[in-house]
């Protein structure tokens, strides 16, 4: 056990003591949880016992107390938001969705971690009701939580009048010792102090244990100080079993309207267990001896997976108590709709994020003059930003270089909550994380922007964004050695090959405004993540580049026989070179048809029929062009075709160098093609 601090005292529950008490049944509904937990991890052999058993008391708290949810309708649009930030703990949540009446069986819990069981190893958005948001990778929801509160704030300044607060509620997280020491916390933390997220309420579960043991060997920094450094209130509860002191703690929180909340917890890792307080109860089942041991000592005497009949009774309340609280905001909502017809439509469309009909917006297409595609990025986003109220958005601290800003609109900040132009700060992985954050909590399209080679920092949220299908839009400006004389740390290389692996993310590198204009269609209309890659140097505008690209490649200049020799395919900025080279070879007696590929992901998901009229089998002298890893495109070109990419990192030199020093010449792509045709 680790030493006192000096903020919050640890004292050592006394398993005895607690046993002779009378249990209340609140109580009894707190060691249900517990023994749910253990028991449903004992079985599965596999889980995260600790946290459910030593943070019981806090979640059950908040979910009996303070939290505003229907059961019934977990959908709720003006529910308070619980995450799970510590997703490893997943089993508390789940005890705590079935003893409140949300859809998750207890047969779902006895097959906890199995296939098909609505209660996974971490939770995950979409499969279990209730669930607000993916959590596992540690920090993350934390970071999500600080986009749902930035949601919540910006709906609340769009369409609450006087009288009528129709979105007024609070968004919760719980975290451990983990989330804490992750850089992402930091990030989201910081800019939830700048902006004073006062409806922002984090629980912070201390136990001092990770799975190696005692934090003091990684972990010494006074995480209360730091948080009131950022502009958070910081509150501390000594004894994590003490429901009275958490309930008070979050009710203090919820009276600081101008400062985002920490509750520090002390608890004991694997309370009631044998081995409570020890990283041996962090990630690993107690043992059949254990849960009997756990039993014991919390006194209760019940069949496995059973939830007590006064527990089940006493609970039965929150059902007609969500139901009620539900009808209570309808009826709210009717009355503001008679009062503010125009205003509780465009409420209602914001919820349905209901898109008009963006092909035929000839504004949307029209580009003359070469141009980067950051810039016809930025002509596309500013008209959509006229079509699209509840687009929202914004850059870590690059929105002039990205061209992400809508003109017209106020930028987001704790005295504007109307804003919808956000300044994320140089936090890229949390920005990322809050706009998945944003996404989830319903009512706005969020959209980031930073460099393409910082996306490193941005992955495993992106990951995310994917995994929970969000639509949320990354724009990813400087995407090749284009970039120039910033050199190899700032020039992507196998970043392409990265973002186009990971399932359901679309990602697209556009040729020219047209399909720029395509990518941004697709991002707003097709479920989940859209990624823009964009280039900065400027880039002829095609004449024959069109609809196509909604289908991820298409031939934008054919061949003039009905086989051509050689097909030449690229994406963004190399599909100029491509053009050109077709222009060489023809000169030679090589007959080229060029295809842009601007997005592989969308591609690879067309007919069969459409990709043969694209890419016909017949034709097997291929040659792909992009300033990236060739990985990929191996499966267009095969064993007969070549590549022209990235094999190394870049160099520090003006683009044209680079463009010769690393092979994108004209002059290579007719030697590639000489050699594909010989072979």
């Amino acid at each position: 056990m680790k030493k006192n601090d000096k903020d919050c005292i640890l004292t050592m529950y006394d398993f005895k003591s607690a046993q002779e008490k009378s249990m209340d049944v609140n109580q009894l509904a707190v060691n249900t949880i517990r023994v749910l937990s253990a028991e449903a991890i004992e079985k599965a052999k596999s889980g995260h016992p600790g946290l459910p058993l030593g943070s019981a008391p806090i979640a059950y708290t908040l979910f009996s107390k303070h939290l505003k949810f229907n059961p019934k309708n977990p959908d709720f649009s003006d529910r308070d938001r619980f995450i799970l930030s510590a997703g490893h703990g997943s089993m508390l949540l789940y005890s705590l969705l079935n003893l409140f009446g949300y859809d998750l069986p207890m047969s779902d819990i006895e097959n906890f971690r199995q296939l098909d069981s609505k209660a996974p190893g971490h939770p995950e958005y979409g499969m279990t009701p209730g669930v607000e948001t993916t959590t596992g990778p540690l920090g993350q929801g934390i970071a999500n939580a600080v986009g749902m509160a930035i949601a919540e704030t910006h709906m609340a300044a769009v369409f609450n009048r006087p009288g009528y607060d129709i979105v007024d509620h609070y968004t919760y997280a719980l975290c451990g010792d983990g989330c804490m020491m992750e850089g992402i916390e930091y990030e989201a933390a910081s800019l939830a102090g700048t902006l004073k997220l006062g409806k922002l309420i984090v629980l912070y579960d201390k136990n001092n244990i990770t799975i190696e043991g005692d934090t003091d060997g990684a972990f010494t920094e006074d995480v209360g100080k730091r948080h009131k450094a950022q502009g958070w209130q910081v509150l501390y509860v000594q004894d994590g079993n003490d429901m009275e002191a958490i309930s008070k703690a979050i009710a203090k929180a919820k009276k600081e309207t101008d400062k985002p909340s920490l509750i520090i917890v002390r608890t004991v890792i694997g309370y009631g267990s044998p081995k409570a307080g020890s990283a041996d109860t962090h990630g690993s089942p107690l043992g059949a001896e254990g849960v009997k041991a756990l039993r014991k000592n919390l006194g209760y005497d019940y069949p496995p997976f059973t939830v007590p009949e006064e527990v089940k009774k006493y609970l039965h309340k929150y059902i007609t108590r969500g139901k009620r609280i539900q009808k209570e905001w309808e009826q709210l909502f009717d009355a503001y709709s008679k009062e503010y017809p125009e205003l509780a439509d465009k409420f209602l469309s914001y919820l349905s994020c209901e898109t008009p009909d963006l092909l035929h917006d000839e504004k949307l297409f029209d580009f003359e003059k070469p141009d980067a595609t950051r810039n016809t990025s930025s002509k596309v986003l500013n008209r959509l930003a006229e079509l699209l109220p509840n687009l929202v958005g914004g850059s870590a601290d690059l929105g002039p270089s990205n061209k992400s800003v809508m003109k017209n609109r106020d930028y987001y900040s704790a005295e504007n909550r109307a804003g919808s132009n956000f300044h994320f700060g140089i936090r890229e992985h949390a920005m990322s994380a809050i706009c998945n954050g944003i996404s989830l909590h319903g009512g706005l399209r969020p959209y980031c922007a930073t460099f393409f080679i910082f996306s490193d920092y941005m992955k495993n949220a992106m990951r995310l964004s994917a995994l929970m299908k969000q639509n949320v839009t990354y724009i990813l400006t400087h995407d090749s050695i284009g970039v120039g004389e910033d050199g190899p740390t700032h020039q992507p290389v196998e970043q392409l090959t990265g973002l186009r692996a990971i399932p359901g993310m679309k990602v697209f590198r556009p040729a020219d405004g047209k399909e720029t204009a395509y990518g941004w269609i697709t991002a707003l209309t097709d479920k989940g993540p859209t990624c823009l890659v964009l280039t900065r140097q400027n880039l002829p505008q095609y004449e024959n580049s069109g609809e196509g690209a909604l289908k991820g490649a298409y031939i934008l200049s054919d061949s003039e026989k009905t086989r051509p020799d050689v097909i030449l395919m690229a994406s963004g900025s190399e599909v100029e070179l491509a053009m050109k080279s077709k222009d060489q070879l023809k000169k030679e007696g090589v007959d080229a048809r060029v295809v842009s590929v601007p997005c592989m992901n969308v591609f690879d998901k067309q007919t069969k029929k459409y990709k043969e009229s694209v890419l016909p089998s017949s034709v097997r002298a291929r040659v792909a062009i992009e300033a990236g890893t060739p990985d990929m495109w191996y499966k267009y070109v095969g064993l007969d075709g070549d590549v022209i990419g990235m094999t190394t990192f870049g160099a520090s030199a003006p683009f044209d160098k680079l463009l010769t020093k690393f092979g994108f010449t004209v002059d290579n792509v007719v030697e590639k093609v000489k050699k594909v045709l010989n072979k």
